[in-house]
């Protein structure tokens, strides 16, 4: 076999490689396997079917998360070992802090989770808290903890870009 024929073979079969699947970092703050709601001509906004449905995303999403959780608990600990050459200790304890890191922001995410469970409960889910607007279907699957509709977000990020150049 000749040298182009070689770097040929080789080039092919990285492209019938297959990708990895998503890391469980990248997975950690997203939420997957649900089917969009498909809503009816006419239909009243948050009706029951609707508050079923984003009640349903928001608990398997906690789910996802908690087991997660649970997941890195058993990881560190299984890792956690006096290992001898200094570069793997400082290796290990950066990848201990970067999964912390991780889990902190999931910590933050899971408390989103339960205050739009809990506007669920109390009938505020999907509605801005700003103007009372409603946030809308699309934007609730998108980011089903959304608090705001898209223009008081718009306005928010606007405000706090705005106060942060004045910061500088």
């Amino acid at each position: 076999m000749t040298a182009k024929s070689k770097s040929t073979s080789k080039a092919k079969t990285k492209k019938t490689r297959k990708t990895p699947t998503q890391s469980p970092k990248l997975q950690s703050t997203q939420f997957q396997d649900f089917t969009p709601y498909k809503a009816k001509k006419n239909e009243e906004y948050m009706n029951p079917a609707q508050v079923d449905h984003f009640r349903a995303i928001l608990s398997n999403w906690r789910l996802e998360l908690m087991e997660q959780v649970d997941g890195t608990v058993t990881n560190l600990q299984e890792k956690a070992g006096a290992l001898p050459d200094p570069n793997d200790r400082a290796s290990q304890e950066s990848e201990f802090g970067l999964e912390l890191k991780t889990r902190d922001r999931e910590r933050k995410l899971l408390r989103k989770i339960a205050s739009a469970l809990s506007r669920v409960e109390d009938g505020s889910y999907g509605y801005c808290e700003e103007t009372g607007e409603e946030i809308g279907l699309r934007r609730l699957e998108a980011r089903p903890i959304a608090t705001l509709c898209f223009e008081a977000q718009e306005r928010h990020e606007i405000n706090e870009q705005h106060y942060s150049d004045m910061d500088d």
